[in-house]
């Protein structure tokens, strides 16, 4: 009989839920230590990433991992709840990328979600530069050019996309941004709407190569055929509630979707296991306030998930007080209070109190967007995050065919796990914890701050 992930979990914890009482008092220490002494939660996410592999949004794969993970939960004696949610789907297809001058070859390339049907088609290399306006304004682009562009943050696919469209350009490509042959699987834009020009990530290595060709004169081009396609689609967020004396809520997430072309491991199968390892240690312990945790899907693409939950589904009906968000965390070295200056004494509270295990870099305060936080921090919900910076000979794989469970170690789940169940029980039983939502100003002014305005009105999420 086959073994799954779920059944694995259970027999490594007979003996420890077997010793447990009912319910019993927990301290941040204790968690942490529960969490690092269990190997369970790590051999749940091998076999989560090898049976599964990639768990793109609404693909079969990514339904039979959330099975497992649900399955999972139940035997640990929870009630995971699906919240079921539509969103714009994509199907990535055969899409291909051609060098046709001056040398013919096929390039290693891959499509950015959201891409429609087209071609095939041929046209003449133009190196963009980062992307930027002023880069578009300095040259002369003929009709049904193909656009070089990065690696570079001012390069966003979305507005890039507009300004090609504006020259009558016929499609671009986006050099990514770290070397080795490595792709970026990215999502082409938070609307949800069909790309209206093929966008591909390319490597570096054949991206620069073209960019050093056109510096000197020689024309390039390329030829290109997209097979992807739009669909919409339903799928789950998993919810599970571990109630406290009161109904305050500490909500922590993490996306459960990722990437296909590799496992999703470092994104975010971590997040997948973090969570899980909370349920395991919260689930008979005596909290103050209660304790939900979702894994959300359609974070990758627009983060769909928790912008459902935050405007539609619980967490609109019932804002926590606080969200901590689950993305890519390796073993903290500091934690954020991301703008939520009355968030900044407890948090330094908790890290004085850790001793010698505090976070060498402490407590910063700054706000940043583009996880699953985003929705509720425009939305007024307090928000914080880790500084957790993952190895870089492992992180730089992430999105790209080898993100696989091998580019994690247990030390990495295992250490990262018991931190962040650490500051969970904290925040669940401090006495000072700030309640209620920030009101709608004070977001805007913390937001406006943080120069964020403009990335969240591209992406669809400024509300003010």
């Amino acid at each position: 009989m086959k073994t799954n992930s779920s059944q694995i979990l259970t027999s490594s914890l007979i003996v420890l839920i077997a010793l447990a009482p009912s319910s019993f008092a927990l301290t941040p220490a204790e968690a942490e230590a529960r969490v690092k002494q269990d190997d369970a939660t790590v051999t749940f996410l091998e076999y989560l990433c090898d049976d599964h592999g990639g768990r793109l949004s609404g693909s079969a794969a990514n339904e039979a991992a959330l099975a497992d993970l649900e399955a999972a939960l139940r035997e640990l004696g929870l009630d995971p709840i699906r919240e079921t949610f539509p969103m714009p789907g994509w199907v990535r297809q055969d899409d291909t990328l051609t060098m046709l001058a001056p040398v013919h070859r096929e390039m290693r390339a891959i499509g950015l979600s959201y891409l429609e049907p087209t071609g095939p088609l041929n046209g003449p290399v133009v190196d963009l530069g980062a992307g930027a306006p002023e880069d578009f304004a300095k040259l002369e682009i003929p009709a049904g050019a193909i656009g070089l562009f990065g690696p570079s943050s001012r390069g966003r696919a979305g507005a890039v996309g507009q300004r090609a469209l504006e020259h009558g350009m016929a499609g671009l490509m986006f050099i990514n941004r770290v070397g080795g042959g490595q792709l970026l699987a990215r999502t082409g834009g938070f609307h949800g709407k069909p790309l209206p020009l093929p966008i591909f990530s390319i490597t570096q290595e054949e991206g620069f190569w073209m960019r050093r060709l056109i510096a000197r004169g020689e024309p390039v081009e390329v030829g290109l055929q997209t097979r992807s396609f739009n669909k919409p689609v339903e799928v789950d967020n998993l919810r599970v509630r571990i109630q406290g004396k009161t109904d305050e809520t500490v909500l922590v997430g993490g996306h459960f979707d990722s990437w296909e072309k590799g496992q999703g491991a470092i994104d975010n199968g971590l997040g997948v296991a973090q969570l899980l390892a909370l349920a395991r240690v919260l689930r008979d312990a005596d909290l103050e306030r209660t304790v939900e945790l979702v894994w959300y899907n359609g974070e990758e693409q627009g983060l769909w998930g928790s912008r459902y939950a935050v405007a539609e589904g619980a967490d609109a009906k019932n804002p926590p007080a606080v969200m901590l968000n689950l993305d890519m965390v390796g073993v903290p070295i500091g934690v954020n209070a991301m703008g939520h200056d009355e968030l900044v004494p407890l948090l330094d509270w908790w890290n004085e109190n850790r001793g010698e295990g505090r976070l060498e870099q402490g407590v910063t305060n700054t706000t940043w967007m583009a996880s699953d936080h985003t929705p509720y921090q425009v939305n007024g919900v307090r928000v914080i995050t880790f500084y957790a910076p993952i190895p870089q000979e492992s992180v730089r794989y992430y999105h790209d065919f080898a993100d696989t469970f091998d580019k994690l170690t247990p030390e990495i789940i295992k250490d990262s796990s018991g931190v962040i169940a650490s500051l969970v029980v904290e925040l669940a039983n401090a006495p000072d914890l700030p309640s209620g939502l920030v009101p709608e100003a004070d977001v805007e002014e913390m937001l406006k701050a943080a120069k964020l305005e403009e990335r969240l009105r591209g992406s669809g999420l400024w509300k003010f």
